[in-house]
Formats: C-alpha cells, structure tokens, sequence
C-alpha cells in the first residue's frame, strides 16, 4: 500500500507540506482560513528531551522530561492573522506529531496520525502551514504517544494576540498552567498509562505542580489593578474547579473565545469545572495593598491553592468592580441553528474493539490505513455510538462516525452514560455549546472542548469545515483506548 504521506502529502518528510489533494481518490478539500498574501513567521520548533529538576532545588533531577525548544512549557506568542510556517525536527526517541489545538488549521496540518499524516520518525522533519484567524488561548501537543509524551512534558502554549485587545486597560497578565507530574520517590517517570487509570477516571500524576513546578506561583500585581489571569489544564487526567477567594472576578473568554463577561460567583458553586484542554480568560481585581487574592481548585477534599496574586501599592485608587469585556471575534464560522441537522451520540464503555459504521470505501486512501501501535494503548475501554478507535492488536483505522457536508450546520448531542466525566474535543472547529442537561444558570459560550459528565448531555453546534477531522476525550488514557472517532466532511 502506497503511505498516505507519500501518496497525498508529497514531500512533506522532506520539509514541504502539501496543502491541496492530489488525484489519491475521494478525500476532501483542504481548505486555508487565511487569505494567501497573510502575513507569514517562520518559526523552527524542535522537539527532544531534557533533565529538569522537577521536585525542585536539592532533589534529584527527572529525566525524559519532554519540551519543545529546550523550554518547558514553552509559550509562543503571535498576532492575530499571521501564518506560522513551521519547520519541525523529532529529536525524541520516538515518532510524534504536533496537533495545534483549537486552532482552525487546514486538515492536512492538523497532526494527527494516520488521517492527515504519518508519524514523524525519530531525527525527521515535518512542515506544517498553520494560520491563525482567530485571536484566543490555545496550545500545541503531540497527537501520538499522547499519553506518554504530553505526560513528560510535551506541550507548549499558543496566545493569539488581538490589537483590539491592546486597548483593555489590564495591569498584568499571569498564566496558570495545571500540569501534574507522575513520578516515583527517586524523581523518575512512572507509567503514564495503566489499564486500572485507562478505564476509570485516568491515571493521576503522583505531584501536583502549577507552572511546571511544586510551590504555587506568588505574584505582585497593584493593588486596586486589574489582573487577567488565563488558565489551562494541560495535565491528561485531572478535572478542577477553578474559583478564588474574591468576588471581584469574571469569565472573559472559554478556550480563548471571547464572551460577554460573566462574574465567576454567579455560575452554579462560583466554580468553573474544567477538565483536560480547557482554558479560561478570567479578569481579577486586586484589593488593597498588602491583600491577596488566592485562586485554588476547589474539586479536591483539600482546596488546592494554584497561584497567590500580591496586592502591591502602585499608586492606584479603590473603585467599583465592572469586568473589562474582550473584543468578541466575528470571523468564526457560526452555525445556523433553524437549518442545522441534528446528530446523537452516545459516549460510553466498549464491548471490545468494535466498529459498527459503514465501511470506507475500498478505493479511498485511509480505507486500509493503520493506527502506529505506538500511538495507541493495549486495551479498548470506551466507545461513541459503539464504535471504538483501534487499539492493541486491532490497529484498523475505523470508519468515520458519519460523513457532513462542507459549510452546513449541524448539532451534536453528546450524552455520556459512563460512570465518569469526558471532555470532548472536535479538532478543527469553533463550536457553541447550546446547552446541559445539568449545568443550570450557564450561558451559552464557543469553545473547542466541552466537558461532559456521567449521565449528562450536552449539545454543541457549528458551521461544518472541509476535512477528516477527529472527536475525541481529552483525557488522555480514554483517547488512546478507544474513545475517539473522526467525520469526514466534504
């Protein structure tokens, strides 16, 4: 069988990334988000491993820790409207991909094997074209040894900078990174995946950290100033509700997309539950000097404190609490809800490695395509609609969930029946999350993932974009057995 790479993407191992189907057969368009003539950044990204004091000073150094550039955690900053030409080099031990997370990319740069390209081997290179039309929070990973690779380390951030947002007075910006460490008494790595973690709730780190490192983070911010502080979890496994100790405070943005502001002691519990890939924008005011303000997740027994904002005299004076909206964008694709098709599917346990969609068929390319067995776990554990992602000894790439239709509307109803939550990601779209069946009181927010708990359903809506583009939970352990599919759009 001619590769997929080889077939559709040319000389892409060699540096160029074809962005256009050749003549391979009935696959779909792969369509830019910016204009050709968009500015363009060349950016060199490099993937190796590293040691790094993880525990901290005085405690033995981990090794295998994961990072792109030799940084980590690495944050790359860009403007709205740029086109990242990007000249990626696998120094790991292992194949890998990067898929840039909530980043409406064209399909054949969204990193995920075997559907848009293969794995990237050891010492190889990799093009990707990835324009970024929408201002926002989001981030970039590896889409094969997930799991293993994300759980090292493996993950960078991505803020997409509006000009429109240079005229919100914020006084400072600190990032929350919630991102746990599995490691043994000697610093070193455990297994990130175990079969007993893979079909409960997930494998949890063994240390929890902020910003990479143990001690929560203390920042000075003025006082009486206005902080915007922007969260995400980047672990595999962990679900928080982020809240802090002041009622002067308000949701700007979910997963980078801006919503008119909502003060956080107004949603159900002044919590805002998150689980794996999600992010929040929320807007701070500090109080007086000397006070602080801590901001925790409150789903442990124990509140867990995440950072400690420092009221520090700058001169500013006591005023009224009124949240600083963000400019709203208007070039996401919005799906029209009085001609949108519905569709229902059911995120539950697996019976075995299953597939119950129709067959692709035998002419088109990924109809014999294989999963990399380094890509996936040994065991299947979840299903959508009974249909399971390979996994083990079953590497055959499923058939996709359904096949949508290019520029229509469509709404999802996702209902878990599992004993345990799943935060859903749909690569390459901005969807609306119309409502819960159990989160009463929530607006109506876009975003990318949405976390979906035991016996909940939730329906998302969005503007279908040309592609093979995947579904999947984001905790880590269940993606890579089985719970993922993919739709084919056309």
């Amino acid at each position: 069988m001619i590769s997929r790479r080889g077939f559709v993407l040319g000389g892409a191992a060699a540096g160029t990334l074809a962005l256009s189907p050749s003549a391979a057969g009935p696959m779909p368009r792969s369509l830019d988000t910016l204009p050709a003539d968009a500015p363009v950044r060349p950016f060199s990204l490099l993937a190796k491993e590293m040691e790094v004091p993880l525990l901290g000073a005085g405690k033995p150094a981990t090794r295998h820790v994961c990072a792109y550039n030799g940084t980590p955690l690495l944050r790359v900053r860009a403007r709205r409207g740029t086109r990242l030409k990007v000249d990626f080099r696998n120094q790991l031990p292992d194949p890998t991909t990067v898929h840039w997370h909530g980043v409406r990319v064209p399909y054949l740069s969204d990193g995920v094997a075997p559907i848009t390209q293969e794995p990237i081997p050891p010492g190889a290179s990799f093009a990707y074209d990835v324009p970024l039309p929408d201002p926002g929070f989001y981030f970039f990973h590896p889409h094969c040894d997930e799991t293993g690779q994300v759980g090292r380390g493996l993950v960078a951030l991505l803020l997409v900078d509006d000009p429109a947002e240079e005229k919100v007075p914020f006084d400072l910006e600190h990032v929350i990174v919630v991102k746990d460490w599995r490691l043994g008494e000697d610093g070193q790595f455990l297994d990130m995946f175990t079969n007993d973690g893979a079909a409960t709730a997930g494998t949890f780190g063994t240390v929890r950290a902020t910003n990479g490192r143990v001690l929560p983070p203390r920042v000075a911010a003025p006082a009486y100033g206005d902080v915007r502080v922007r969260a995400i979890v980047a672990d595999s496994t962990r679900v928080i509700d982020f809240g802090c100790d002041t009622e002067d405070a308000a949701i700007l943005a979910c997963d980078g997309q801006a919503i008119p502001p909502v003060r956080l002691d107004k949603v159900p519990d002044g919590v805002w539950r998150m689980g794996p890939a999600q992010r929040l924008d929320v807007h701070v005011r500090m109080p007086g000097p000397g006070a602080e303000v801590k901001i925790y997740d409150y789903r442990t027994a124990e509140p867990y404190l995440l950072t400690t904002l420092v009221a520090v005299d700058k001169g500013k004076k006591k005023r009224p609490f009124k949240p600083l909206a963000l400019p709203i964008a208007k070039e996401v694709p919005q799906a029209d809800l009085t001609r949108a098709k519905r569709l229902d599917f059911l995120v539950q346990t697996a019976a075995g490695a299953i597939a119950v969609a129709p067959p692709l068929p035998p002419g088109d390319p990924l109809a014999k395509a294989l999963i990399d067995s380094l890509c996936v776990g040994d065991k299947t554990f979840w299903a959508i609609n009974r249909n399971s992602w390979g996994a083990g000894a079953d590497l055959r790439l499923p058939p996709p969930l359904d096949e949508l239709h290019d520029g229509e509307s469509y709404v999802l109803s996702i209902a878990n029946v599992t004993k345990h939550p799943h935060p859903m990601h749909l690569h390459g779209h901005i969807f609306r999350v119309l409502s819960s069946s159990r989160k009463k009181g929530v607006p109506q927010y876009l975003a990318d993932t949405v976390l979906v708990e035991p016996n909940e359903s939730v329906e998302i809506a969005f503007k279908a974009t040309s592609g093979d583009w995947v579904f999947h939970c984001h905790i880590l352990e269940h993606m890579d057995s089985g719970l993922m599919g993919w739709f084919r759009i056309t």
